[in-house]
């Protein structure tokens, strides 16, 4: 790319961003909140309208039984792009609630611009982003034309686990052909490295409860009678050691080993404990030596919450006749969701716990991919044109997302990027984007755009 058509890139970004602003406020400010079913109609009809604006062929899917609309959008390359190849932009337009409200120092669903900072609820994760896109396909139409076909995938349901995207895949894969997807979410670390993230870890979402009597009794019972309070911590105790190992037969003989390719991405990595503490605010020691690698590959089991007897105000002695608590487990390749939930209710059976019921809520694959495809290689050569040498190959994010549908329907390779920083705090008060970052984020990926066109 010579000088001239840079600075005529930079030019039309700044156009189209100065331009674009209002719709970025506009979208922020639907409230649409997937867990309470807020705002979806109007989000739809908003997406409608900006992907139209840009000139593309919109279409909303409404085939998947329960499932809040996709839209989907196309575009087709410019007279001097390449119509032979086509990425595949994956975002979703649903937000999580906005509470704890009285922990927000602007109002959730109004941009506000903040020491430098975007914040608002959503702004990134995941509706800034996709604004983002949006303003560099623009930019790209302004100055030159499309370099590829592009396609747009948005969901209503990240937030509430994606529970429709398998079947929309299946019946859609056709439509959602392409030689590369780039996935929502993604940016800087804490020691400010762009990452380029090439894939996911799975989830296993469930319930373990007990129950002990028909109803509470008074605690003076507790002589004789078991507690379902105590009867639950002790099933769970048994489930993970203190060394942070889970201890369910079978649970790890899945995973499969890390190549040499990833272990040496994985050693290129680094983890700032000193910022992450301060971000976080954490207050107990690291549940392990190697952070970067359990980022990367280990499984986890984590109590997501608990609920037994009295939990007012006061004193009520109570002897609680039922408990319940929510887990998940993070999974690597080539775990399964449904069999690890099998190997726990397994495991409590033959640690003697039976009367411990394991409830399967939800699971999503876990998925990789493959780190030296060219599409891949074509992402970090590029993010190192816009971000220098801090760029961070990373095998996969330590969260979750639906993306092992996608590669098993389309067979193409995914990464991961976008404008997020170490404090953005995407489900936390306060969510925000720097407004710098976000500007660099456009540039990039109008720059992978170019890229992917002539590769």
């Amino acid at each position: 790319m010579t000088e001239t058509t840079t600075a005529a890139l930079q030019a039309a970004i700044d156009q189209a961003l100065t331009a674009d602003y209002a719709r970025l406020a506009d979208y922020l400010s639907l409230e649409t909140v997937s867990a309470q079913k807020r705002g979806i109609p109007e989000t739809v009809a908003f997406l409608e309208q900006a992907f139209s604006e840009l000139g593309a062929k919109v279409t909303v899917w409404r085939d998947v039984a329960g499932s809040n609309p996709f839209v989907f959008a196309t575009l087709a390359a410019g007279p001097n792009g390449n119509a032979n190849k086509t990425l595949l932009f994956y975002n979703h337009y649903d937000v999580q609630p906005p509470e704890p409200l009285d922990e927000w120092q602007t109002a959730p669903f109004q941009l506000t611009t903040v020491d430098g900072k975007y914040v608002a609820r959503g702004v990134s994760d995941d509706k800034g982003e996709l604004m983002a896109r949006l303003s560099a396909v623009k930019a790209l139409q302004n100055s030159g034309g499309l370099p590829c076909n592009l396609k747009f995938i948005v969901e209503g349901e990240e937030e509430i686990g994606s529970g429709h995207i398998e079947p929309m895949v299946r019946q859609h894969a056709a439509d959602l052909a392409a030689d590369g997807l780039v996935w929502e979410t993604g940016g800087k670390d804490a020691d400010e490295n762009f990452n380029v993230t090439c894939g996911v870890k799975g989830i296993m979402s469930f319930e373990i409860s007990v129950q002990t009597a028909d109803n509470d009794l008074h605690s003076s019972l507790a002589a004789y009678a078991d507690n379902a309070a105590w009867r639950l911590t002790q099933a769970l105790a048994s489930l993970r050691g203190p060394d942070n190992q889970v201890l369910v037969d079978g649970f790890y003989d899945d995973v499969r080993a890390l190549t040499p390719v990833e272990q040496q991405a994985i050693a290129a990595l680094a983890f700032n404990e000193t910022a992450t503490r301060q971000n976080f605010g954490l207050k107990r020691p690291l549940v392990t030596t190697d952070p970067v690698t359990a980022l990367v590959n280990a499984t986890t089991m984590t109590i997501n919450g608990l609920s037994s007897g009295y939990e007012g105000d006061g004193v009520k002695t109570v002897l609680p006749n039922f408990a319940k608590a929510k887990l998940d487990c993070r999974l690597v390749p080539n775990q399964q969701p449904e069999k690890m939930a099998k190997l726990i209710q397994g495991q409590l059976d033959r640690n003697g716990f039976a009367d411990v019921k394991v409830t399967y809520l939800l699971g999503e694959k876990p998925f990789r991919s493959d780190l030296t495809d060219p599409f891949v290689q074509t992402a970090v050569a590029t993010a190192k044109q816009v971000y220098g040498e801090r760029v961070k190959l990373v095998p996969n994010a330590a969260g979750t997302g639906p993306q092992a549908p996608f590669y098993e329907a389309l067979h193409t390779p995914i990464v991961a990027f976008g404008a997020t920083w170490a404090g953005s705090g995407p489900h936390a008060p306060n969510e925000n984007v720097r407004v710098a970052d976000y500007q660099q984020d456009v540039l990039y990926t109008a720059k992978v755009l170019q890229a992917f066109g002539i590769s």
